[in-house]
């Protein structure tokens, strides 16, 4: 039994996506980050840092978004890169660290620190340059319809996660190529059961957060 311990909105939807891609069986089990689910003791032993997502798996426990996705392609062989592409996957599977670190950056700025004298309108300014400067390489990048020239693959599902969340914080309109791509994904029925599944937003509850001006 695979069972993935997930929050709305949250990185975990990669692994709930690529689960979908994959037809695995799994269990979902939804956690809150307003209750205190991912600091017991019994999810701590799943996640120490006490994040999604936990996958368990093959009698383990796995909690790197990243790391699950390609163990999920190498034990289950599916969505991997083409013949030669293994280094271009490689690169884009963990690239996407780099573009979820400037909306993380971006999240904290304008939604966990609630109050208005906690926040920098000039991190925010900067955090949404630098994440914009990193979709603009995906822009460059993209080979065709998506990452690869083979075609999808699990580097689609990690970079894509971020931009999708980026675009609540930087506009798509001088990077077409990333909104028809991120268009192109949203079709995929893989895509559209694990939205089903996400659960109810927790964390981004506007459409787009606007950077304060100076």
């Amino acid at each position: 039994m695979i069972r993935l311990h997930h929050v709305a909105q949250a990185r975990s939807f990669r692994v709930l996506w690529m689960l979908e891609e994959m037809g695995l069986g799994y269990e979902l089990v939804q956690h809150s980050f307003f209750d205190k689910s991912l600091r017991d003791a019994s999810f701590l032993a799943l996640s120490p840092a006490g994040r999604v997502p936990a996958l368990e798996i093959d009698g383990r426990a796995l909690f790197e978004s990243g790391a699950i996705l390609q163990y999920l392609v190498e034990t289950r062989e599916a969505f991997g890169p083409g013949r030669g592409e293994r280094a271009d996957w490689l690169e884009w599977l963990h690239f996407a660290e780099t573009v979820a670190a400037h909306v993380a950056n971006l999240t904290q700025q304008h939604i966990v620190l609630r109050e208005d004298h906690m926040r920098s309108a000039t991190v925010m300014r900067l955090e949404a340059k630098r994440l914009e400067k990193t979709l603009a390489v995906v822009e460059r990048g993209l080979a065709g319809d998506h990452l690869l020239a083979s075609g999808f693959s699990a580097a689609d599902v990690a970079v894509a996660y971020g931009a999708l969340i980026g675009r609540r914080f930087v506009r798509l309109d001088e990077l077409p190529r990333v909104a028809a791509w991120l268009d192109r994904l949203a079709t995929r029925p893989a895509f559209q059961r694990a939205m089903t599944k996400d659960g109810p937003p927790q964390i981004y509850l506007r459409d787009f957060y606007e950077a304060p001006e100076e």
